[in-house]
């Protein structure tokens, strides 16, 4: 009778970290670095605001921006209407005449 013993498969620690260092890179560079990226667009783009530009939410309605407080915008979407939204929720700005475009 022969009891053939399986050698035991060894490498542990290393092969764990052979493998799993590329998948965090590859995580890194696909996944969180875009993100960071585009985060930092969106500040940018939300501190460069000013009275008069027009803009568009997230939610999709475009208006023209009437004030700007430290963490609020007030939009006017038509004549004599005004909404509050967070500046975190302008998605975009739109080219000036944009909102007489969309009117006609």
């Amino acid at each position: 009778m022969f009891l053939a013993t399986a050698a035991p498969q060894g490498g542990g620690l290393m092969q764990f970290f052979i493998m799993f260092v590329p998948l965090l890179l590859i995580m890194y560079f696909m996944m969180i670095r875009p993100q960071q990226k585009k985060m930092k667009q969106h500040q940018a783009m939300t501190a460069g605001l000013e009275k008069g530009d027009e803009v568009m939410t997230t939610g999709g309605i475009v208006g023209r921006i009437a004030k700007i407080h430290d963490q609020f915008i007030v939009l006017t979407i038509s004549e004599g209407v005004e909404i509050k939204f967070q500046k975190s929720s302008i998605a975009q700005t739109l080219p000036k005449g944009t909102i007489k475009d969309i009117e006609a």
